[in-house]
């Protein structure tokens, strides 16, 4: 399963900082990072996760979505 992440932050380079500083909590939460695409135009940011343990990506979800601003978050699989 795998977890497709956009957001626009108001600064990429303080996102990327903070995004950086969190490896291990997102690793804590079942999450390993596939690919981190960056708008051309734009500070929006997409994030492509695999998804180890559902339950602790979605309680980590939640807790970003409540402290880091609006997410567009989809849980996937492969077709």
């Amino acid at each position: 399963m795998n977890l497709l992440l956009h957001q626009t932050p108001a600064s990429y380079d303080d996102w990327k900082r903070d995004f950086d500083a969190h490896t291990e909590t997102r690793m804590n939460a079942g999450l390993t990072l596939l690919q981190l695409w960056r708008d051309l135009d734009g500070s929006g940011v997409t994030a492509l996760f695999q998804v180890n343990d559902r339950k602790k990506a979605q309680d980590w979800l939640d807790r970003e979505t409540q402290t880091g601003g609006p997410l567009d978050a989809r849980f996937m699989r492969t077709a």
